[in-house]
C-alpha cells in the first residue's frame, strides 16, 4: 500500500467515525473476535489446557484469527477489484477506530445529569464499579476517569497503530485489548490462563500512554487550561491506578482541569479505595462544567492525536514493516 493509498484509509475511517460513530451491527470485528475467544477458550480448558502454555495458544489463536479473517476477505475482495479491497480495509478500520463513541458516552452522561438514576444509568455503559450509591460528584469524577483512562487504549494505541503498521497494526491492538477484557484478570480461572492476554495489552499500551502526557498538555494549552500541571500531575499520581499504564492519562487529565479524580470507588459493595488523585487544594466536588471541560479536552487530544498520526505516517513506507 503506498503512502497516499495508506493516508486516504486513515483520513476515511476517521471522517466516517467522526460522521456516523461506531456502527452497531451482529458481525462486528469486536463481537466476532470474542466469540472467537470464547470459543478457544472452552475448547482449551475441556482438553485441560488452563495454564499459561494454553493461554498463548489461546492468545495466537485468535490475534492469528483475527488477521487471517481480514485478510482472507480482502485476497478474495481484491481478486474482484482492488477499489473492493480497499473499501473493505477502510469498513474494518472504521469500524475499530471509536474516538466519537467515546465522547458519545460522556455527553450522554452529562446530559442525564439533572436525572441522577438516568445518569448512573448511562455511567454502567462506561465503568465497571458500583454506581448505584453515587452523587453527581462521583458520577462525574467516574466520566472523565473513563474518558482519560479510555482515550490511551481506545484512541491513541489504535490510531497510532493504524498509521505506523497499517491496518495489521490496528487489528491486532484491537484483538489484544479485546483478549485483555476476557480473560486478563488475577483470579483463580484467568491468573496462569490469562498471563499472555494481560502483559501482551500492557506492552502495546506502554508507549502510547506515556506519550499522552504532552499530548493532554498540548491540548490543555490549546484550550486555555492547567497545562504547567499537567507533567507534575502524571508523575505524582499515576502510580495511583494498579495497571502500569492507565495512570498516566488520569493523572494528566486531573492536572489539566485542576480537579481530584477518584476517590470513594466500590466494586460489589466493598470499598476499594477512598484516595483522591490530585492535590489536596484542588476540588473533587465537579459538576457540568467540568464534564463538559473534560469533554473538550479529549476532544482536542483526539484531533491532536491524528495530526501526529498523520505526520508519522510516512514511516510506513519506509520502515521495515
Amino acid at each position: 500500500m503506498g503512502l497516499t493509498e495508506h493516508l486516504a484509509l486513515i483520513l476515511a475511517a476517521c471522517l466516517l467515525d467522526a460522521l456516523i460513530g461506531d456502527p452497531v451491527y451482529r458481525f462486528h470485528p469486536i463481537r466476532i473476535i470474542g466469540a472467537w475467544s470464547l470459543g478457544w477458550e472452552r475448547l482449551l480448558f475441556i482438553v485441560g489446557l488452563k495454564g499459561r502454555a494454553g493461554g498463548v495458544l489461546h492468545w495466537l489463536l485468535v490475534v492469528g484469527g483475527a488477521l487471517a479473517a481480514w485478510w482472507g476477505v480482502r485476497s478474495g475482495l481484491g481478486a474482484l477489484h482492488p477499489w473492493a479491497a480497499f473499501a473493505w480495509d477502510v469498513f474494518i478500520a472504521y469500524s475499530l477506530i471509536c474516538m466519537r463513541d467515546l465522547l458519545d458516552h460522556g455527553r450522554r452522561v452529562l446530559e442525564a445529569l439533572d436525572d441522577l438514576p438516568q445518569a448512573r444509568a448511562r455511567l454502567r455503559m462506561l465503568v465497571g464499579r458500583d454506581t448505584e450509591q453515587l452523587e453527581r460528584d462521583g458520577i462525574v469524577r467516574a466520566t472523565i476517569e473513563s474518558l482519560s483512562e479510555n482515550l490511551t487504549d481506545g484512541v491513541l494505541t489504535p490510531l497510532w497503530a493504524l498509521c505506523l503498521f497499517g491496518l495489521p497494526g490496528l487489528i491486532l491492538v484491537k484483538a489484544v485489548s479485546s483478549l485483555d477484557s476476557m480473560v486478563g484478570y488475577k483470579n483463580a480461572r484467568y491468573g496462569r490462563f490469562g498471563w499472555a492476554a494481560a502483559r501482551s495489552d500492557d506492552l502495546v499500551h506502554w508507549l502510547p500512554a506515556r506519550l499522552s502526557v504532552p499530548l493532554i498538555a498540548a491540548a490543555a494549552a490549546l484550550l486555555k487550561l492547567h497545562s504547567r500541571l499537567v507533567f507534575r500531575a502524571a508523575r505524582d499520581y499515576h502510580a495511583m491506578l494498579p495497571s502500569p499504564n492507565s495512570g498516566w492519562s488520569e493523572a494528566a487529565c486531573a492536572g489539566a482541569l485542576r480537579v481530584r479524580l477518584v476517590g470513594p470507588i466500590r466494586y460489589g459493595g466493598r470499598l476499594v479505595t477512598e484516595d483522591y488523585m490530585g492535590d489536596p487544594d484542588w476540588p473533587a466536588d465537579l459538576g457540568a462544567t467540568d464534564l463538559e471541560r473534560a469533554l473538550r479536552l479529549i476532544l482536542v487530544a483526539c484531533l491532536l492525536a491524528l495530526l501526529v498520526g498523520v505526520a508519522v505516517a510516512p514511516l510506513r513506507t519506509v520502515l521495515p514493516w
